[in-house]
């Protein structure tokens, strides 16, 4: 390591490179890091401000603590076709199978039993308008709804492109799908690239849409998109509260927040340490919430699964301060919450971790990140909002051999959506202070690990099961992942840091998503 590297950043005991696990004042944040907060919140979002216990609390035992549900992504099928009058001695009708009114009229009952099907099988919210058929580009403007629809799916059966280029104009995102055998044949079928997408040429030619947006008879084709934007909707302006101060790791101050900001939409939320560390002084002397936290922590650790092998103290500090938390992020109308210096300015203030908080809340729905990387929070967001389960954000290590190790101390338990995983309660390693989970993730379950850069430019991703959860002297939840491309490539490949990674195999839905932004998706195992 050179000297300058060191400088920049040097050998430490933490995960993160900013060192914040020491140097701190006697009140658990140093001078250096207040001022980073400070600084990186007055680019990217507003401070939060005259925040009380009471407020805080009184928004914490507003409704259940369940974490908000997704919204319903709204999709507007359109039927495009025409009605061909017959001429003598000439071609007088195109391709398909759609030539009258009554073939019309039976497609638009097809597509709905299509339909019904798909929200049937759907395990994401969707709503589906009554599907409409429109015979050309003045037909466009009288159908109701249109620019508030997240998705415009397009039954290509006639029409010119022209009904295509005013439908485009109005749709925030288009599907095409056409038919083959499913149903009467669809003329699109036969010119949908060489006519429209490729207006002539040789290259693509329409923005915004390519070959990946275009669906011939299969259903199981459009469901799987459709989980894909409804992930992305849900993740474009997120408001997300930002504990410290937005950061990034090992990056330069405020650049990724704010390509963050520019790309996802996202509105960071900034909480100043000072400011918590009141919120929590008052918590603990609140007799209420302490009795709370003691009484749901007692519960926690008597159910099946739970072994307790630290302090009990630890585990009650850890549902106080998720107590706090849920208060904030109530008060500030989200569902997305992380903590910069949690590694160290956070325990002399909670006098716990936060492994354990942020572990609960991603159980219960909500998004919960350690280390305010925003390098690496987008894909978690993305790929919870898509998958409707919990994701876990960690540490890589080198790839050899077709495996790679996976670790951090905030894995939560319910990984497939329904279910606790076992856990163990342990100290958080680097520090042996604390309450953190021991999750005892699924041998041979799939998972997707999304891999992003540094430049919000390029994420990289593979899919494997779960050979072994050992327990090694690293962060307390770790996997080793089996995968199958070779090694060499994974390590030359894989950009940024920290990895996000959730049970089941979402690759195909997280690069349709990354392509509406222009973010290049390589998947290594595909």
């Amino acid at each position: 390591m050179t000297k300058q590297n060191e400088t920049q950043h040097p050998m430490r005991t933490t995960c993160c490179p900013c060192g914040c696990g020491a140097g701190h004042s006697g009140d658990g944040l140093s001078r250096r890091g207040f001022l980073q907060g400070v600084s990186g919140a007055g680019a990217v979002g507003a401070a939060l401000s005259g925040l009380t216990w009471s407020a805080v609390s009184a928004a914490a035992q507003t409704g259940d603590w369940a974490g908000p549900q997704r919204r319903a992504l709204v999709v507007r099928p359109i039927l495009v076709y025409n009605i061909p009058m017959r001429r003598p001695q000439t071609s007088w009708r195109n391709w398909g199978g759609i030539q009258t009114q009554q073939d019309a009229e039976n497609e638009l009952a097809r597509i709905q039993g299509e339909l019904n099907a798909l929200k049937q099988r759907a395990d994401f919210p969707v709503e589906f308008a009554k599907p409409i058929g429109i015979r050309g580009t003045k037909e466009v403007a009288q159908i109701e709804g249109l620019e508030k629809a997240d998705v415009c799916m397009v039954y290509a059966a006639g029409g010119g492109q022209d009904t295509f280029d005013e439908l485009a104009k109005r749709s925030k995102n288009m599907i095409f799908f056409c038919r083959h055998k499913s149903g009467p044949v669809y003329l699109w079928y036969e010119i949908i690239s060489p006519r429209y997408l490729r207006q002539h040429t040789d290259a693509l030619k329409v923005q915004g849409l390519d070959d990946g947006d275009v669906i011939v008879d299969n259903q199981d084709e459009i469901l799987w998109r459709l989980r894909a934007l409804c992930g992305l909707q849900n993740t474009l302006n997120t408001r997300i509260i930002a504990i410290g101060g937005p950061g990034a790791w090992a990056q330069p101050k405020d650049v990724v927040p704010n390509l963050v900001k520019e790309v996802w939409k996202f509105d960071m939320q900034t909480v100043a340490y000072p400011e918590l560390g009141k919120l929590i002084k008052a918590a603990r002397a609140d007799s209420a919430a302490v009795s709370r936290s003691k009484g749901r922590a007692a519960e926690y650790l008597k159910a099946p699964g739970v072994k307790l092998e630290t302090k009990q103290e630890f585990v009650e500090n850890a549902f106080l301060l998720e107590e706090v938390f849920i208060g904030l992020m109530k008060k500030a109308d989200c569902r997305a919450l992380t903590i910069n210096g949690c590694m160290g300015t956070i325990m002399p203030m909670a006098e716990t971790s936060a492994c354990l908080t942020l572990c609960l809340l991603n159980d219960a729905g909500y998004l919960a990140f350690c280390e305010s990387d925003f390098v690496v929070i987008p894909s978690g967001v993305l790929l919870v909002n898509i998958s409707g389960k919990p994701m876990f954000l960690n540490d890589p290590t080198y790839p050899h051999d077709g495996v790679i190790t996976l670790a951090h101390c905030t894995g939560p338990r319910r990984m497939n959506g329904k279910d606790l995983e076992p856990v163990r309660i342990l100290t958080h390693f680097e520090s042996d202070y604390g309450a953190s989970p021991k999750v005892e993730m699924r041998k041979g379950q799939m998972t997707t690990n999304i891999i992003p850069d540094f430049l919000v430019k390029r994420w990289v991703g593979i899919k494997g099961p779960i050979v072994d959860v050992p327990f090694m002297d690293i962060c307390r939840d770790q996997i080793d992942i089996s995968f199958t491309c070779d090694s060499k490539l994974l390590a030359e490949r894989m950009p940024g840091f920290h990895w996000m990674t959730c049970y089941g195999d979402y690759m195909k839905e997280i690069g349709y998503a990354c392509k509406k932004l222009g973010i290049q998706w390589e998947d290594l195992t595909a």
